[in-house]
C-alpha cells in the first residue's frame, strides 16, 4: 500500500485551535476506537495536550476484542494513562465517566479549594479522530441532540460548547487525522473503521487486507458469517460471498465491487463479533 495522506485544510485549524484552546480545559477526553486503539491514538493529538490531564475513552467497546482491548488498557494505563471503556449505544460505564474525571482531578480540586478558588463547573474537551463516536458520546452525556451524528468521517466541523449539566461543560472539536500514516496497517484499520473516507484508499484493497485479518485471526467467525468452509484461496472466497448473496450480474458474474462493500459493511456494523484490529504483539 501506497503512504496514505488525507489532511483536509479543516484538520490543520482544528489542531491549531485544540493547542490554543487547551488553557480553557481542566481535562481532556481522549477518545479511542476500542478496535484500533494504538491506530485511532494520534500521535499529534500526545505532543499537543502535553501535560494536561487526560482520560482515554475507548469507545464501541462492544465491538472489540476484549481479550485484545483490556492489553491495550493496560499498556496505556502503565504510561500513565487512566482509561475507562465505555459504549455510548449500549450505555455502558456512561456513568462512570464523571466519577473518573473527578479522581484524576481530585488533587487539583483540592488544591483549588485551599487556595479559596470557589467551585465551578467542570471543563473538558473531547478529541479523537474522525468517526470513533464523540458526538454520539455528546448526546448520550447531554441526554439530547447536542452534536451531529453520523457514520462517516468529518462532521464536526468547528468546536462548541456543550453544556452537560450544572457541574460540567464539554468543548467539543472536529476529528483529526495527523498528515501521513507511516505504517500501511494504520491506513487500512481506518478505513475498515471508518475514520477515513472510502474514496481515499480502492475497497478492493481494504477488503484483501479483511480477508487475511479476518482469517488470521478471526477465522470462525469470518467463516460462519457468510457459511463458508475454506478460506485459503481469496477469489474463491469471494466468489462463494458474492454467490451467498446475490451480488450477481448478467452471465451469472459476481459483482465483486458489491463483495467488498458487504464485507466493509459488515465490519463496520460489528457483524462479525468482537474485533479489535490492532495486535498488542505489534508494540
Amino acid at each position: 500500500m501506497k503512504q496514505v495522506q488525507w489532511f483536509p485544510g479543516h484538520m490543520s485549524k482544528a489542531l491549531r485551535e485544540i493547542k490554543e484552546s487547551l488553557t480553557l480545559v481542566d481535562i481532556v477526553f481522549v477518545l479511542l476506537d476500542s478496535r484500533l486503539p494504538e491506530s485511532s491514538m494520534n500521535p499529534r493529538i500526545q505532543e499537543i495536550i502535553e501535560n494536561k490531564p487526560a482520560l482515554i475513552l475507548y469507545t464501541k467497546s462492544s465491538m472489540a476484542d476484549q481479550k485484545e482491548l483490556n492489553k491495550w488498557l493496560s499498556y496505556y494505563a502503565n504510561q500513565g494513562l487512566k482509561g475507562l471503556k465505555i459504549d455510548a449505544i449500549t450505555g455502558l460505564n456512561i456513568n462512570k465517566i464523571k466519577e473518573a474525571t473527578l479522581e484524576i482531578l481530585e488533587e487539583k480540586i483540592a488544591k483549588d479549594r485551599r487556595r479559596g478558588i470557589l467551585p465551578r463547573a467542570i471543563r473538558t474537551m473531547i478529541i479523537g479522530i474522525p468517526n470513533v463516536g464523540k458526538s454520539t458520546l455528546i448526546n448520550t452525556l447531554s441526554k439530547k441532540k447536542a452534536a451531529k451524528t453520523g457514520n462517516t468521517p468529518g462532521i464536526t466541523k468547528a468546536q462548541q460548547w456543550i453544556k452537560i449539566s450544572e457541574d460540567f461543560e464539554l468543548l467539543d472539536t472536529p476529528g483529526v487525522l495527523w498528515p501521513k500514516f507511516d505504517d500501511p496497517k494504520v491506513g487500512y484499520h481506518l478505513a475498515l473503521s471508518g475514520a477515513i473516507k472510502d474514496a481515499i484508499l480502492p475497497n478492493e484493497e481494504v477488503a484483501v487486507y479483511a480477508h487475511r485479518f479476518l482469517s488470521a485471526y478471526y477465522p470462525d467467525a469470518y467463516k460462519a458469517r457468510y457459511d463458508l468452509t475454506d478460506l485459503s484461496d481469496i477469489a474463491q472466497t469471494f466468489e462463494m460471498i458474492g454467490r451467498k448473496r446475490g451480488t450477481l450480474m448478467k452471465g451469472n458474474q459476481v459483482n465483486f465491487d458489491l463483495v467488498y462493500d458487504i464485507i466493509l459493511k459488515d465490519i463496520r456494523d460489528g457483524a462479525f463479533g468482537g474485533i479489535t484490529f490492532d495486535r498488542f504483539e505489534s508494540v
